[in-house]
């Protein structure tokens, strides 16, 4: 038995001709063409290139209907044979040039440009008009708008009843003209649960209510995606897909089919940074998705740090957390919450519990905020002497996040914004922390090489004497987080000789300019400044410090590795050094 099979050819050249062309239409064209990504592949055989020039015809004829010319020519030459021309029996046995010439002839313009009815409102591309260059991809981008403004009205099963389409070659003109028909106007129907051969372990009930599909409510391509989202914000779910059923219910309503498929319920992450003056700080964690079978979240994080540090001895943190979502209404989440943590810093050693409820709520796909009360008790030892106090908080917080990637920011926004009102009832005292945490990011150029981040940082204690607020309650600086190239939590206030607590006033500035040195690598120049103060506004006595240092970022799939080297900005400035490493960006 005889077999025959295709053999690598060796690289083809091809050529493009446009006369008259730009170099950003040739690269269009280019870009379109299946024979020049075809002819890029080492393993392409002579019946790969072929069977490529062959396609092209109708590929850069509809190139050339997207930019808007309706006269063009395509020839196409493999190796001086026009490709259509070659029968499939007559294959050659190596190609080793295609030539393709084009004659774009001259650019349509629109003579009518009419997409009707129009929902009110409705916005059509503003190029799709009379006299504008008729490109072809205007045609379905103006469509497709007239049908979303139907949707976005309620319409669900608007669509394009008819075309009419008429090219005028001796004027060079197009008319365009699309029909739609609305369809009748519909409300939400039922959230139905389709389960395949793995259905979900999330109780079909839990679904619906995180969901929260606004049932009889006028139908709403956005509110479907809203609800979507809520099932995808859980993390309980590996996909989640709504679709519409294909008619609706003799009613009006229209029923919402959902798809879902679970994520694995169990994971484990851990952490490492490492600081000259803080030494190594572990951390980890253990996550359940789905609890109680209603997407429920239980997390329980642990940390130890300071290890081989000089920061005043070794830190541990154990903390747990459940959340439920759709509490109260879709949007809102039961939070409790209870921790243990044994610190030892530079200037106080603190042991405490806390133990917590509340709501978060989320209000948009950017706004988020959190409020509860809190019980907490607290053993400390600083320069004020040992003491026990016992708190009632009540933590509130308010996030607006704009970044495009928290990991590794290029553009956007970041507002933090909390408030902790607290009460001692043994030493009847009472008071209010608020802290504000701000940052902007902004990337330059057209190759967006070069990343500008700003970071802002506000903080404050009022009430209370000083011996009665927590000593972590209070603000220090140095160290990372606050100033870079200063020694940890170096910058108190000195109440007397030997006798140094936390500030109830704190600003921290920081600023970084982040450039691209290759796709993986970033170069870092950065410098931060903080202020402590010993009254509530920043007036009385205070003390500013300041550090900058250089940097590097290596972009992995899970975020930047960083190592930053940070000098003071004072007298030890150069002879000082304090190296920082770990995940993600600084801020």
């Amino acid at each position: 038995m005889l077999g025959l099979a295709a053999l690598p050819a060796f690289p083809a050249e091809v050529a493009l001709s446009v006369p008259g062309a730009s170099r950003n239409f040739i690269a269009t064209l280019r870009a379109g063409s299946l024979s020049a990504s075809t002819a890029a592949q080492e393993d392409a055989t002579a019946r790969d290139l072929l069977a490529a020039a062959q396609a092209d015809y109708a590929r850069l004829l509809g190139v050339l209907y997207g930019e808007g010319f309706y006269s063009g020519t395509i020839s196409i030459r493999v190796d001086g044979q026009e490709a259509a021309a070659i029968p499939p029996l007559s294959m050659p046995e190596t190609i080793g040039r295609i030539d393709i010439a084009i004659e774009r002839g001259p650019r349509f313009r629109f003579g009518r440009a009419e997409v009707a009815p129009l929902a009110p409102g409705t916005a059509l591309p503003a190029e799709f008009r009379p006299g504008a260059d008729a490109r072809g991809t205007l045609i379905g981008e103006a469509a497709r708008a007239g049908v979303a403004g139907w949707r976005d009205a309620g319409h669900a099963k608007a669509e394009v009843s008819g075309q009419d389409i008429l090219a005028d070659h001796a004027r060079a003109r197009l008319d365009a003209a699309i029909a739609l028909a609305p369809g009748p106007r519909l409300r939400f129907g039922q959230l139905e649960i389709m389960r395949g051969d793995s259905p979900s372990r999330v109780r079909d009930a839990r679904i619906r209510a995180i969901a929260g599909l606004p049932t009889g409510e006028t139908f709403s391509p956005a509110a479907m995606e809203k609800s979507a989202n809520r099932l995808r914000r859980t993390g309980a779910f590996r996909s989640v897909r709504l679709t519409e059923a294909e008619e609706p219910n003799a009613d009006g309503a229209l029923d919402i089919e959902t798809r879902v498929s679970d994520a694995k319920p169990r994971r484990i992450g851990a952490g490492a940074e490492l600081s000259s003056s803080e030494g190594v700080t572990l951390s980890g964690f253990w996550l359940h998705r789905n609890l109680l079978g209603g997407a429920e979240r239980l997390r329980i994080d642990g940390l130890i740090g300071g290890l081989g540090g000089d920061s005043g001895g070794e830190d541990s943190r154990l903390g747990i957390r459940f959340d439920r979502p759709a509490t109260f209404t879709p949007d809102t989440s039961l939070v409790l919450g209870a921790r243990i943590e044994d610190n030892n810093e530079p200037d106080y050693s603190e042991r405490k519990a806390e133990i917590g409820a509340g709501l978060a709520h989320v209000f948009s796909d950017t706004l988020s905020g959190e409020a509860g009360i809190a019980l907490r008790y607290s053993e400390i030892s600083d320069d004020l002497g040992t003491r026990t106090l016992s708190h009632v908080l009540l933590p509130a917080r308010l996030t607006w996040d704009r970044r495009d990637d928290p990991l590794n920011p290029t553009k956007g926004l970041y507002l933090d914004l909390s408030a902790t009102p607290f009460v001692s009832p043994d030493k009847g005292s009472a008071g209010s922390r608020f802290f504000v945490d701000l940052r902007d990011y902004l990337t330059l150029g057209e190759t967006r090489r070069l990343t500008l981040a700003g970071r802002a940082q506000l903080g404050s204690v009022a009430g209370g004497d000083f011996i009665d607020l927590p000593a972590d309650m209070v603000f220090w600086s140095g160290g990372a987080g606050t100033v870079r190239g200063q020694g940890y939590q170096n910058l108190g206030v000195d109440l007397a000789p030997g006798i140094t607590v936390g500030g109830r006033s704190f600003l921290g500035f920081s600023g970084e300019l982040r450039a691209m040195v290759t796709d993986s690598i970033q170069a870092v120049a950065f410098a931060d400044a903080g202020f402590i103060g010993e009254e509530a506004a920043g007036s009385g006595r205070g003390e500013w410090h300041g550090g900058a240092g250089l940097g590097a970022r290596y972009l992995t799939a899970v975020g930047p590795i960083r190592i930053d080297l940070a000098t003071p900005l004072d007298g030890d400035a150069g002879s000082q050094f304090e190296i920082y490493i770990g995940i993600g960006q600084a801020f």
